[in-house]
């Protein structure tokens, strides 16, 4: 649990850290501003490029060597990152360290749900799925506070004492899972290349359509190779995941929250400090609120959900963090930096609530022998959703015009976030939590 929780935290946390030293890596390294977003980017693509691959590749054994030889991985390319002398070498660096990270955001789910008995399975999957935002929420507080004292090259060394403790807790406490991590092999690789590449175009057209609505048509150039994939074998251990009852809307639930999510701090930072004047530090205190709130109610989630069934907590959970976004809907013209935070603590209690239980959900509904595939396409749901929230925000925004734009976006992000509740108040065909006594849970 201490090895889930901490990776999940340092994935997340390298999704935005870098964001605040961007300036300074291109003035230090005379690059233009558009060749240090790769620095980004680089990153981030393979990562979410990689998570279906990689899920069907984790479902066999030898999951102990991959925590390890990722969690190491992941240090030595964030040294590397460090150590790079010019730009060209730290693209490089991240894109390595993004194909770790992949890996590790599989692991995630599944080391929480390996890690307890099933009643308690729940409670585990608070964990990581608090962590995880937290450490994205993060990101940008602790990189611009390692950027003035020590330098855009502290922001990636921050990483490499974290995965130090986890690869000690892992040596020491995973047991090994009867069996040899096996390298994929060249055909596997080849049947993956369509999914990378459908993924990639989706999170590239999300990523640039935050700066320039109309990059989101490139999105449709990544249905074929997505489309052609899922024919193929690896797109049908994912779709026979998604047919489990209760599962697609699981995954439609998480990817909604988390455009809600996302939608409403990129709106609510931007609005605060170009619109209002609140200046970078009073902004970035003021939305600590949603994390504040969500690691409040999150170990609470969990528990609640192992008592009481992780669909009931999972949906209460949507129905606050719906309810705290609508109440910033109501807002008047100036936004006082109190008003706005007790509102989003509010709806990040209702994530802290949701997530847990969710993940409980998707990962006690899917088979045994399929629960990397799951972790893998949870995670990407919440990624597309982390993603495609600020692209949604700048389009309705560019819509509504400046005046109402703030309050256009808002009202975006919180009917996404309500989607996620008829998602999980609708049961399935047949009940998906595993209960305590099954014979098919893990242990």
């Amino acid at each position: 649990m201490g090895v889930a929780g901490l990776l999940s935290f340092v994935a997340m946390l390298d999704m935005n850290i870098v964001n605040v030293a961007l300036a300074a890596i291109s003035g230090d390294l005379k690059v233009p501003a558009a060749t240090a977003q790769w620095v980004v980017l680089g990153y981030q693509l393979p990562v979410v490029a990689l998570l279906l691959p990689v899920g069907r590749w984790l479902d066999g054994p030898g999951r102990r060597a991959a925590v390890l030889g990722a969690t190491a991985g992941f240090a030595l390319s964030s040294a590397l990152a460090a150590a790079a002398p010019s730009a060209g070498p730290l693209i490089g660096a991240r894109v390595v360290q993004g194909m770790f990270g992949a890996v590790l955001f599989v692991l995630m789910p599944v080391l929480a749900m390996g890690s307890v008995r099933p009643a308690l399975r729940a409670r585990a999957m608070s964990v990581p799925a608090t962590l995880g935002p937290l450490g994205a929420v993060a990101g940008p507080a602790i990189g611009g506070l390692l950027l003035d004292a020590m330098g855009w090259r502290a922001v990636f060394l921050v990483k490499i004492p974290v995965c130090a403790l986890a690869l000690v807790v892992a040596w020491k406490a995973m047991p090994g899972d009867g069996g040899r991590l096996r390298l994929p092999a060249p055909k596997a690789l080849l049947d993956a290349l369509p999914a990378a590449a459908g993924v990639t175009v989706l999170l590239l057209a999300l990523t640039l359509a935050a700066g320039h609505t109309p990059w989101l048509a490139l999105a449709v150039a990544a249905v074929p190779p997505l489309w052609w994939w899922l024919r193929g074998p690896g797109g049908r251990s994912v779709t026979g995941v998604l047919r489990v009852p209760g599962l697609a809307p699981a995954h439609g639930a998480v990817l909604a929250l988390a455009t809600g999510f996302a939608a409403t701090h990129y709106v609510i930072a931007l609005h605060l400090q170009r619109d209002d004047g609140v200046s970078a530090t009073a902004t970035g205190l003021t939305v600590l609120a949603f994390p504040l709130g969500m690691g409040i109610a999150g170990p609470l989630g969990g528990r609640l959900a192992d008592r009481y069934g992780a669909r009931l907590v999972a949906l209460a959970g949507a129905v606050v963090t719906t309810a705290g976004l609508c109440l910033l809907i109501t807002l008047g013209g100036d936004w006082s930096p109190g008003d706005v935070a007790w509102r989003l603590a509010l709806a990040g209690a209702g994530m802290g609530l949701n997530g847990g239980p969710t993940q409980a959900l998707v990962m006690g509904a899917a088979p045994p022998e399929r629960a990397a595939t799951a972790g893998s396409t949870v995670q990407l749901a919440r990624s597309l959703g982390f993603t495609l929230g600020p692209a949604l925000a700048t389009a309705v925004w560019g819509l509504a015009g400046t005046a109402h734009g703030a309050r256009t976006g808002l009202v975006m992000a919180a009917t996404a976030a309500a989607c996620s509740i008829p998602l999980l108040a609708l049961p399935p065909r047949r009940a998906t939590d595993v209960p305590a006594a099954s014979p098919a849970a893990p242990r």
